[in-house]
């Protein structure tokens, strides 16, 4: 385990500096859709964390059927497994910028991550949404996603509030958060954003 780490280490140890965005915000804030035009804009790399968990469940290896197992069980998937998920398709992806989203969920996450990757991240993208609209765009948007009642949906917030607050709340120390109003229509929400990533629009080369 340790020696995957530091194979993955020596591969982005070149002349590139990784970069890594964390985006964070509670379900409906909007992050898919900002990440979306981030990726379109500014060429950076996508990651969910849940997606890859997901790909990794749906490719039917022994490490998916133990993730899938610890889900059912509902039990929480190891820090260091989606962050090896992580780690392997950024090296996979041949980019040095990335946006990592719904990651770090907690604080274990967030330490975890530095400790393995020793990236630690250049700012995290928060979208700020009041929970009545997140809830209000959720039950709106139900297109078959099953996780998306009422119920669910406020245990959905509770642990978002719980969970990944406080991670927001150490990188507000650093001086690291950058607050987004994710109230606001789309495309003002993007103007925001965009003004963010300037200074990433000029490395393009």
């Amino acid at each position: 385990m340790v020696d995957s780490s530091k194979d993955v280490n020596g591969s982005f140890s070149g002349d590139k500096k990784i970069i890594v965005v964390f985006v964070l915000g509670g379900p409906g804030s909007g992050k898919g859709t900002q990440c979306t035009k981030i990726v379109e804009n500014f060429g950076f790399t996508h990651l969910s964390a849940g997606d890859l968990l997901r790909a990794e469940i749906n490719s039917g290896s022994e490490n998916g059927t133990m993730i899938s197992n610890m889900i059912k069980e509902g039990k929480i998937v190891p820090a260091e497994v989606t962050i090896k998920l992580l780690q392997k398709a950024m090296l996979e992806g041949g980019n040095d910028k990335f946006l990592i989203d719904g990651f770090p969920r907690n604080e274990e996450n967030r330490a975890a991550f530095e400790n393995i990757t020793k990236i630690e991240p250049e700012f995290i993208l928060y979208f700020d949404c009041p929970e009545e609209e997140m809830e209000r765009r959720l039950l709106s948007r139900n297109q078959g996603r099953i996780d998306d009642n009422i119920e669910t949906i406020r245990k959905r917030f509770r642990v978002f509030v719980e969970s990944s607050l406080p991670v927001v709340e150490y990188y507000e120390l650093k001086g690291k958060v950058r607050k987004v109003d994710a109230l606001k229509p789309v495309d003002e929400v993007f103007e925001t954003v965009k003004a963010t990533f300037a200074p990433f629009h000029t490395e393009v080369e």
